[in-house]
């Protein structure tokens, strides 16, 4: 049979294996949610940064030439 104590040091287990799972699951969303679609739009700025200076620097050697 299972003394109060033994229910007690099983109660709080369970209290901290519920908030260990819920920290570990939070922790998970958040970088699927948040750093994921921040690294996604990052990389599609400079990605676009850089076009915009190739296609800029282009547009300079066309207008060197011309001259």
């Amino acid at each position: 049979m299972v003394t109060e104590l033994g229910w007690l040091y099983i109660g709080g287990s369970l209290l901290l294996f519920f908030f260990w799972v819920y920290g570990i699951v939070s922790f998970v969303l958040d970088i699927k949610n948040k750093f994921i679609p921040g690294i996604r739009q990052y990389r599609r700025g400079r990605r676009r940064l850089k076009e915009e200076q190739e296609e800029e620097e282009e547009r300079e050697e066309r207008e060197r030439q011309l001259y």
